[in-house]
């Protein structure tokens, strides 16, 4: 029943009693626990259930004298402040709900790992995450005094890091160090969860407080969270056109950003969002990708993408450039056809931006929420620049289901011809626009010595290609451990969906295998904020909450620009 967690002699006790805490304080073990206590998120190794906790007084309370072991567990003067500050993941006491009120989708998941492991276990667990989450003393000082909020500590690849905006010294800027050798900068992938597809989809969210959902509530918490992180470029998802007109745009300039946006081209009233500190970068170009063609049935959604040229503005080269992509996929995971299209469209237009006077591709950072897991093919062609989809199921494209219904295999080819884009993922020449262009050499066009894109007659093929050896700036998961990162987690799944790919340079050795040999690197990763694991989100009431107020995490890198 009701109060199954505790010893039987109890629940027979708590039908007839009430006890008197310290003469004024009462527990009701017949009224309901949500209205007068909450559980600890930690308890003594030898409690074998969650110690109820008042929600209106101290934790330094008392139990009465004939209770065994709870009055040898009075004596020791326990304090719940006391205890929990071991822990790295602090409990929000409104949004931390019981065991029994938990999803049942997450308790599928994490059943066999976690009620297998002892009291001792998990708090040996505990210790072990804050020594790891304490290694990065920068976000320990940002973080660290709130509870409920998640630790995440930065994790460096290069000892001559200095120039995270988390660190100590934030004040300290690259344009009065006079060094402008390098260049460093820090990107960000959020989704911070529209409004209107949160109310959309509540029953993703049933394990949240009511009024934690509130736009209000949500929207000065996700800035207070974007202002510590404190990122050179933005790259935002799920951002509500009208909240991006009346506040949130309004709210990034205040701290420096200059912003470009594209809404969806359907009923959807959200898009992506790019901003820059304007400090840091000036910008050249702006495109926006639609992905919806009225003309291609294959193309009826109205997910959409933003590609960004940009100008560092402390760098010893005149013309040195960076490519900022984002984009927001289709989430539906049986129409893997369209996911690859969409993307497909996305590298034709980085291809057509990011090309440079020797021929080559100017350093490439693409960010967004690709409705992908790692490992599958969409995240593997984007890795490995190539797929061969022939017999390739459309449901497992984006490897979102493990076993997908329905076996319709992926068409040869994917797209029509009438796209545009042909197989290599370029924008392809049209017979009407040479005609239009008689006697004019198309190189002439372009800048001196650009390489001109050969365009033959393709036969049907099943290979995709595209031109960027890209790395992914996460793992995906723990070494140590070989759990999964998560980037997104509500009701119904904790996965990784969230990216940032970028073109490495020649000695980044953090970058995949192969990518040494990049003609269009440029990029060394510095460092990244640490993500979470399922579990670990779980102990903060998972995501929303309290502090953290979309479904996504933040991802956050920090890059250095490379000579050629």
């Amino acid at each position: 029943g009701r109060h199954s967690m505790l010893p039987r002699h109890v629940q027979r006790l708590g039908r007839d009693w009430i006890t008197h805490w310290n003469g004024s304080q009462i527990l009701t073990l017949n009224s309901p626990v949500s209205s007068c206590m909450r559980w600890a998120g930690h308890y003594p190794p030898w409690a074998s259930f969650p110690l109820p906790i008042s929600a209106d007084s101290s934790a330094n309370w008392r139990f009465p004298p004939f209770f065994g072991l709870w009055r040898q567990f009075q004596n020791s003067n326990w304090r719940l402040d006391n205890y929990a500050q071991s822990c790295c993941f602090h409990l929000s006491s409104p949004s931390m709900k019981s065991e029994g009120e938990e999803p049942l989708t997450k308790k599928k998941r994490l059943s066999g790992q976690d009620d297998s492991s002892t009291p001792e276990q998990q708090t040996n667990l505990s210790n072990q995450k804050e020594v790891s989450c304490l290694s990065g003393e920068q976000n320990e000082e940002k973080h660290g005094s709130k509870k409920g909020t998640i630790k995440r500590h930065w994790e460096y690849f290069c000892q001559q890091s200095k120039t995270m905006k988390i660190a100590k010294n934030k004040g300290s800027d690259q344009s009065s160090t006079g060094s402008e050798a390098t260049f460093d900068f820090t990107v960000m992938s959020y989704n911070i969860l529209s409004q209107s597809l949160l109310e959309d989809n509540s029953h993703l969210y049933k394990h949240c407080r009511q009024q934690l959902l509130f736009w209000t509530y949500r929207f000065p918490n996700i800035l207070q969270e974007i202002k510590e992180l404190d990122a050179d470029v933005l790259c935002l998802q799920e951002v509500q056109e009208d909240h991006y007109r009346t506040e949130i745009k309004s709210s990034l300039e205040s701290l420096g950003y200059h912003c470009e946006y594209k809404m969806r081209t359907g009923r959807k009233p959200d898009g992506c969002a790019i901003c820059f500190k304007t400090s840091k970068f000036s910008l050249i170009s702006s495109k926006p990708v639609e992905f919806f063609r009225r003309d291609i049935p294959l193309l009826d959604r109205d997910n959409v993408g933003l590609v960004l040229l940009l100008q560092p503005r402390f760098h010893c080269k005149a013309n040195a450039a960076i490519c900022i992509a984002n984009t927001h996929l289709l989430y539906n995971p049986k129409r893997g056809d369209i996911k690859l299209t969409q993307l497909a469209m996305l590298l034709a237009e980085i291809a057509s931006v990011a090309p440079q006077k020797d021929g080559s591709f100017c350093p490439i950072i693409i960010c967004g929420d690709f409705n992908s897991v790692p490992g599958s093919p969409l995240y593997r062609f984007i890795k490995e620049g190539k797929l061969n989809y022939e017999g390739l199921a459309i449901g497992k494209v984006s490897g979102q289901e493990q076993f997908p219904r329905g076996q319709r295999i992926l068409s040869i080819p994917i797209w029509p011809k009438k796209l545009g884009i042909s197989q290599n993922c370029v924008y392809e020449i049209k017979q009407q626009e040479k005609e239009e262009n008689a006697g004019i050499k198309l190189e002439a066009s372009k800048p001196d010595n650009t390489q001109e894109i050969e365009i033959k007659s393709e036969k049907l093929s099943s290979k995709l290609q595209h031109h960027f050896k890209l790395s992914s700036a996460y793992s995906h998961y723990f070494p140590e451990t070989g759990i999964p990162e998560v980037t997104t987690c509500h009701s119904r799944s904790a996965v990784t969906v969230d990216y940032i790919f970028y073109s490495a340079a020649n000695d980044d050795t953090t970058a995949q295998p192969g990518a040494e040999d990049s003609f269009c690197g440029g990029l060394k990763l510095l460092g990244r904020l640490a993500l979470l694991t399922e579990k670990d989100l779980w102990t903060v009431n998972g995501l929303p909450n309290e502090n953290n107020s979309s479904d996504h995490l933040p991802l956050l890198a920090e890059f250095r620009l490379i000579e050629r």
